[in-house]
């Protein structure tokens, strides 16, 4: 027996070696280490009644163009990054579409699969075009819907090992008036939210944004989209962002070309300086040419300042598990 031991001993601790090898590397077999999972997709309001919401039948359209249009059924896709490169950090993506549609493939799909590509999850918000139709009140529709996005994202951040504490929004033209419109009116609250769910982005990045709803400078077509042909003094006030900035707005990245025909430069100019006078930190990129849009711009050139810029303010420190 004793011998018997002595020749067991080095089997046993090979097969020993071995089982803690598989323990330790079982992460690493697993395809999501290195791969990022498939993209999950949400009702926004769960199985709860839409609010300010109209019965009325499903016409939504555009889906297989990207162009979505008449979105009366609030949606929000989930984009997760490998396990390899997660970082922890999230945004919640408003595409633009001059509140008459969504840009849902450029300004969202590939916006979050670029995120994703560094470490960051994305939730891309399928948001209610504003419509009399299906509507009570369509200027806080979509408002109703970034805030439900906000509560969406914390509500599962442990689910999805993500930090609550680094969720940002992003947006695109009007959907950057919607990020401006839920940085600058997070704790005015449109929706229900008993567990008292912080809805304010911890960082904020606007890319070509309608801010203003004032006539002299913002986009005429997405007032009309969500205020109506006459909007009062106190609707065009309340969402004209850069009137509502306080020192509580969230850090800003703010991107623009000087040359954009349809969005006024104006409107980034306006809420950069709201910012600077309430000592919210800001940084803008101004590009000389890269019109609305950016499709005269190499896409590295302006997704890569975004990138830094989340990096130089420690919003991509990895997460210590």
């Amino acid at each position: 027996m004793k011998y018997m031991n002595k020749w067991l001993s080095p089997i046993t601790a090979i097969y020993l070696m071995a089982f803690i090898s598989l323990a330790v590397n079982a992460e690493e077999k697993d395809p999501a280490y290195f791969f990022p999972p498939k993209m999950q997709s949400f009702p926004l309001y769960g199985d709860a009644a839409i609010p300010n919401s109209k019965p009325t039948v499903d016409e939504e359209t555009g889906a297989d163009k990207g162009w979505i249009q008449k979105v009366s059924r609030p949606y929000i896709q989930v984009y997760l990054p490998a396990k390899v490169k997660a970082t922890g950090a999230s945004v919640v993506i408003f595409p633009g579409g001059a509140y008459w549609g969504l840009t849902f493939d450029f300004e969202g799909v590939q916006q979050a699969n670029y995120f994703v590509d560094h470490g960051i999850a994305a939730f891309v918000v399928k948001y209610r075009i504003p419509n009399d139709l299906w509507m009570t009140d369509k200027s806080i529709g979509p408002l109703q819907d970034a805030q439900q996005a906000m509560k969406f994202a914390r509500q599962h951040a442990s689910e999805w090992n993500l930090d609550p504490n680094r969720m940002g929004a992003v947006g695109f033209s009007a959907g950057g008036h919607l990020a401006s419109t839920l940085a600058t009116h997070f704790n005015k609250l449109k929706i229900e939210n008993p567990d008292k769910i912080n809805l304010r982005p911890d960082f904020l990045v606007l890319v070509y944004p309608v801010i203003s709803m004032d006539s002299k400078v913002t986009h005429l077509d997405s007032r009309k989209a969500l205020l109506g042909e006459k909007p009062s003094k106190d609707q065009i006030r309340f969402f004209s962002n850069e009137l509502q900035v306080t020192a509580n707005t969230p850090p800003t990245l703010l991107l623009h070309a000087v040359d954009d025909k349809l969005v006024d430069v104006k409107n980034t100019l306006l809420f950069l300086e709201a910012l600077k006078q309430a000592s919210v930190p800001v940084e803008a990129h101004l590009y000389e040419k890269g019109d609305h849009g950016f499709f005269l711009l190499p896409r590295d050139r302006w997704q890569g300042d975004i990138i830094e810029w989340l990096a130089s303010n420690g919003w991509l420190n990895l997460k210590k598990n």
